[in-house]
């Protein structure tokens, strides 16, 4: 119960005092550098080297790129014969196929299965990173038509991602030297990565848009939250799967849409106001529907 209440209480701070005037302009991206650069690596260096390796965590690793691959074709289908831009399509798929499972979905896997599952959470979390890298970082530039895509600057932002870099040192360093008086350290600062991500989150809820694309935002919700979960677990019956690993992975795959694609989307100017419509719907409708997929996991697998 604890942690629905810090769940609520984090995303309603952060959208108060984004409302309240009392803070300066964009005061979340502070918030995030700290998560970036500090919490989230330590998340790593706190789970990672403790995980027992088997063939079960691919899945957790293979399910955003599945989720990914679907949710590309669930919008070209989609916006087939519909009065749809590039940029509209490109901002849509970037909000279907690639979820929350950082900054949304470390706290409710917490919430949910417990804090000691967060080490399956964050092999997710790696996955969606690269692909959000990779992939998605050549859908938003070509979406644009502002420019190329040139590989070096994919490559670029790869290797200098923070969250990545943090991972593969976590799961290297270890090997070689004993980072386990360094423990305490790792957890104190890991801790701060759920009440933060949540208050950055809610200042940056946007619901602007009123009733107009209404059907859009409710495909891209339909998919990201109901059919990619219910396409990963499918996925796990068809292989016979079971165990936490496989859990939370089709759980993780029930996330609202990637907060950071969003950022990219803004950026490139890939139709923002739905863009931003479907995040901030996602995440409300969001809380919701994982409660769900909780109970289905719990009762299937």
């Amino acid at each position: 119960m604890v942690n629905f209440i810090l769940i609520a209480v984090c995303i309603l701070a952060g959208l108060v005092l984004k409302n309240s005037g009392k803070l300066p302009p964009d005061p979340h991206k502070g918030i995030n550098a700290w998560l970036m650069y500090l919490a989230l690596p330590s998340v790593s260096f706190k789970y990672m080297p403790h995980i027992e390796w088997s063939v079960d965590l691919l899945v957790p690793f293979l399910a955003p790129v599945l989720v990914f691959v679907f949710g590309f074709i669930f919008v070209k289908l989609y916006t087939r014969g519909k009065a749809m831009d590039q940029r509209t399509t490109g901002g849509l798929m970037l909000m279907a196929c690639l979820g929350n499972t950082g900054f949304i979905g470390f706290p409710l896997v917490a919430a949910y299965f417990g804090e000691h599952q967060i080490s399956h959470a964050v092999i997710c979390d790696q996955s969606t990173v690269l692909l959000f890298s990779t992939v998605g970082a050549v859908i938003a530039v070509k979406s644009s038509g502002t420019k190329q895509v040139v590989f070096g600057d994919i490559l670029k932002r790869v290797t200098r991602f923070p969250p990545l870099i943090g991972c593969i040192l976590a799961l290297s360093v270890p090997r070689f030297i004993n980072l386990a008086p360094l423990d305490p350290l790792f957890t104190a600062i890991a801790a701060t990565t759920a009440p933060l991500a949540l208050f950055s989150v809610g200042m940056q809820l946007n619901f602007d848009g009123g009733t107009q694309n209404r059907a859009v935002v409710s495909f891209v919700l339909l998919y990201k939250l109901i059919l990619a979960p219910a396409l990963t677990l499918a996925a796990v019956f068809l292989f016979h799967g079971r165990g936490s690993a496989l859990e939370i992975s089709v759980f993780q795959m029930g996330m609202p849409s990637l907060l950071s694609a969003a950022v990219i989307a803004n950026e490139c100017n890939l139709n923002p106001p739905l863009v931003n419509r479907i995040v901030g719907i996602g995440i409300v409708v969001g809380l919701a529907t994982t409660g769900l997929w909780f109970l289905i996991i719990k009762a299937v697998l």
